[in-house]
């Protein structure tokens, strides 16, 4: 130790340059942390999902999900897969060992997904992805005087665009509003006056609203799919569907015999802020991301103001710390 301390009492510059490495090299490492709120968590999950339209759920198990989880078989760092089927559509969840890099571990199952070769033709594009360890940064509602949760709803919208604009930030949440339907209110003397009944309605609905494959017909040099796509999404699409043909040849159409309209559904799922509907919007970091910087960008963005007006009113909406 004596021997050491002579050597740098007796040298000064490799102690100069010692000195300057360490300031350099701690400022880079100071500049380069990410500040989060709780221990940054290893991400060890990778998610595979897809969807089948017109699918059943055995037909998604056994045309997707089985053949996926054969060629999983044998792949190092794999824990447990979990999958589910669900109509139109399925998920499989894969976790990993820690020990293993995920990188790795998301190749070699991106690999064992572009193997299957007898996936249904229908089938659209497999998205493999990791699912990332997020905390939240900063949870806000929006809400405002006279305007309805619809119109918040599309205001919402914007500034999702918006704040996803914004170097740094990319897990945002919009939630508060109820799932969107279309309801169908029949009238019940126009059944009676056109001699329809319910079952009538809604065979012709659903005949008539749908999103099918009729398999694919093959020739020499091309292959054809085959697929009905008539499905809306909108009450006002819905107006024209033919429920039958009177006695004179004329054509009674859905909305000869109801009223349609979009709403929302009629469930719990709702925001107020001082008894007014709001819509909240949730902003989240990644491990790679940093949580105060993401904050400090998100309160610089609401102070240089909302530049949004609703149809409703012309009063724009605020924002409140949620």
């Amino acid at each position: 130790m004596r021997g050491i301390i002579k050597y740098f009492v007796n040298h000064k510059i490799p102690v100069n340059i010692l000195i300057i490495f360490f300031i350099v090299f701690g400022i880079a490492g100071t500049l380069a942390l990410k500040s989060s709120f709780f221990p940054l968590i290893k991400p060890k999950y990778i998610s595979i999902n897809f969807a089948l339209p017109g699918g059943s759920p055995s037909e998604i198990e056994e045309g997707v999900v089985l053949k996926i989880e054969d060629n999983l078989e044998g792949i190092a760092g794999i824990e447990r897969v979990t999958s589910t089927s669900r109509e139109n559509s399925g998920s499989i969840l894969i976790e990993t060992n820690t020990d293993y890099e995920i990188d790795a571990i998301i190749l070699e199952v991106k690999n064992a997904v572009d193997k299957v070769s007898s996936f249904p033709t229908d089938l659209e594009p497999v998205i493999v992805s990791k699912i990332e360890e997020q905390e939240a940064t900063v949870i806000f509602s929006l809400t405002g005087n006279n305007i309805d949760l619809l119109s918040l709803k599309n205001i919402s919208k914007k500034i999702e665009n918006d704040l996803r604009d914004i170097d740094g930030i990319s897990q945002i949440k919009v939630s508060g509003f109820p799932d969107e339907e279309i309801e169908i209110a029949v009238n019940d003397k126009k059944l009676i006056e056109y001699e329809l009944t319910f079952t009538d309605i809604s065979k012709a609905v659903k005949s008539s609203n749908i999103l099918i494959s009729g398999g694919n017909i093959k020739t020499s040099d091309e292959e054809y799919l085959i697929r009905s796509n008539n499905k809306n999404y909108y009450a006002n699409e819905l107006n024209d569907i033919v429920i039958k043909n009177d006695n004179e040849g004329g054509i009674i159409r859905l909305g000869d015999v109801a009223v349609i309209r979009d709403q929302f559904s009629e469930t719990s799922n709702s925001s107020f802020v001082d008894l007014k509907s709001a819509v909240v919007i949730s902003v989240s970091s990644t491990n790679s991301e940093d949580l105060l910087d993401s904050a400090k960008k998100i309160e610089l963005w609401k102070k240089k103001g909302i530049k949004i007006k609703s149809a409703i009113t012309e009063k724009p909406p605020y924002l409140k710390a949620g």
